[in-house]
């Protein structure tokens, strides 16, 4: 089994393979696949990430989610290990914050038990949900505060891979969702 840098170097590899166009058609098609799954349409709370340009593009997603009466909770890094989140109130709420990720600064929410699902981003998933992050392990620390909350990974097709080395504190998603189905 390829180490865990590796899988990243090799993820990045495939990700560089596409046009910016190209990732952003694929990225629609598995956004459409997000908003049409049953448990979404019945969520208050939902915790999204604002994607990176090499990640499913859920910058509209965010205002989709929102215009349709939803909670919608965007994370802003807060240290060298940590996360918080805030709600999401339009893109005119948002700054450039850690690694150039577009942040939100609307209210603080720390009601982590009201959160229905998660949308959480990944280098790579397998086939047992198994998700393999950038390798700073935010993402893990902050989704073992919300043991309830159902887990979505969402990922491009070539980003899943038949089996990823996992450690104790690697957090498992419930289900995957790529641009494939």
């Amino acid at each position: 089994m390829t180490n865990k840098n590796d899988l990243r170097k090799i993820m990045r590899e495939r990700k560089r393979q596409f046009t910016g166009e190209k990732l952003g058609e694929m990225s629609l098609s598995a956004v459409t696949g997000l908003l049409s799954h049953y448990i979404i349409k019945n969520v208050r709370t939902i915790f999204i990430y604002y994607s990176l340009p090499d990640e499913v593009d859920t910058h509209a997603l965010a205002d989709v989610l929102a215009d349709s009466g939803k909670t919608v909770l965007l994370p802003a890094v807060t240290g060298d290990c940590d996360m918080e989140l805030h709600r999401y109130e339009g893109k005119q709420s948002l700054k450039r914050g850690a690694y150039g990720i577009m942040e939100p600064t609307g209210e603080l929410y720390t009601c982590y038990e009201n959160i229905d699902v998660a949308v959480v981003p990944g280098m790579a998933f397998d086939a047992e949900n198994n998700r393999l992050g950038r390798g700073k392990g935010y993402y893990d620390r902050f989704l073992a505060k919300m043991p309830g909350t159902y887990k979505i990974g969402l990922c491009f097709d070539f980003q899943k891979v038949e089996k990823l080395p996992a450690d104790k504190n690697d957090i498992k998603m419930d289900e995957v969702i790529c641009n494939g189905q």
